[in-house]
């Protein structure tokens, strides 16, 4: 259920609708709405009711929300999330674009797709060190040297960086390097990991599974809400259909429907969701026109050698067209990419070591 406490409610009334909550075997999470606090109390309420907190003093109104995601709902958190990322926010008005390849293959590629991407305007750093493959036998990652590698791109771009975890035991490695966790479609629901995501505070890039429901997304979604940690971001990334024309089908239709649905942040994947280069450009421009919040592309210097994902990894020439076109239509709705991290005399340089 979802309390809203009265405009200057004081510390100690906001107290003991949390202690009541707790003697009922409710979890309380706490926001802040138009300056006054809300309160999502989460749990088996069928020991409690609205009648249990109504007559608590410095208490408004009572919601019981009937849905099963009330702390990613917007009952909980009317306006949009937005959250600080290591030099710009992530929700609002302006659109992040988070690029980099599928997979850390080298010190040396991995540099200089960082530092292409970057001076076309990428906001943050991706790079897969644990690889998820279909494959026994397919390439599965540098792991703690990938990370060392995508650490001292950091240093060299000043972007912070994004990389996938399959375990919770590779969380503890990568919590030393990341500034995002991604959890990919294929750990959408290993619930165990999603709690362990909620418990470490890191900011979630979290990723529909291949073929969930919107519900579903919101759902795991919720278990990292609910472990303590508010900042995740959705991402859409295309989800398995009939067709085999395109690598997925890209539910543009998720974008517009989890705004409505959420406070949390909506990113698209277009590289996932089409699994061809060709289609990438003209999916991205549809996200943007969409509502989308945020890009995750993947670039890498030469894609024809590229160890995984090579035939929807753009150039880096196609990826900085691509961010002229996304820019043009942000625009178009009102909107902005997310400006330069540094101006640039802190960083032009380093670029070019």
């Amino acid at each position: 259920m979802i309390i809203l406490m009265k405009p200057g409610a004081t510390p100690l009334e906001v107290e003991r609708v949390l202690g009541y909550a707790r003697a009922a075997g409710l979890t309380p999470h706490l926001a802040v709405e138009d300056g006054r606090m809300v309160i999502g109390a989460v749990g088996d309420s069928s020991a409690a009711s609205a009648g249990l907190f109504e007559p608590l003093e410095g208490v408004e109104a009572v919601k019981c929300i009937a849905h099963p995601y009330p702390l990613a709902s917007r009952h909980f958190h009317p306006a949009d999330s937005i959250f600080p990322l290591d030099g710009f926010t992530v929700g609002g008005r302006e659109i992040a674009i988070i690029a980099g390849p599928c997979s850390v293959e080298s010190r040396q590629q991995l540099l200089d797709t960082a530092r292409a991407v970057r001076q076309a305007g990428a906001n943050a750093l991706r790079g897969g060190v644990f690889k998820p493959r279909t494959s026994p036998y397919a390439f599965q990652g540098l792991g703690e040297e990938g990370l060392e590698y995508l650490a001292e791109a950091r240093a060299l771009t000043g972007m912070p960086i994004v990389t996938e975890v399959l375990s919770i035991e590779q969380m503890e490695i990568a919590l030393r390097y990341v500034d995002v966790l991604q959890i990919g479609a294929r750990n959408m629901q290993n619930f165990p990991l999603l709690r362990a995501a909620g418990e470490t505070r890191t900011p979630v890039l979290l990723k529909r599974g291949l073929s969930a429901s919107i519900e579903e997304l919101l759902m795991a979604a919720e278990y990292i809400l609910a472990s303590g940690n508010s900042r995740v971001i959705l991402c859409e990334r295309g989800i398995r259909t009939f067709e085999t024309a395109t690598r997925n089908t890209t539910d543009i239709n998720a974008i517009p429907v989890l705004k409505s649905l959420t406070h949390l942040p909506v990113f698209l994947d277009p590289s996932h969701a089409t699994g061809h280069r060709a289609y990438v450009a003209a999916v991205a421009r549809a996200a943007v026109a969409a509502g989308a919040d945020g890009l995750l592309i993947e670039v890498h210097p030469q894609p024809e050698r590229a160890l995984s994902d090579g035939p929807q990894s753009l150039t880096p020439e196609e990826f900085a067209a691509l961010v002229h076109q996304v820019r043009a239509v942000a625009g178009a709705v009102g909107r902005c990419l997310v400006s330069s991290l540094a101006p640039a005399a802190q960083w032009s340089e380093a670029l070019h070591v």
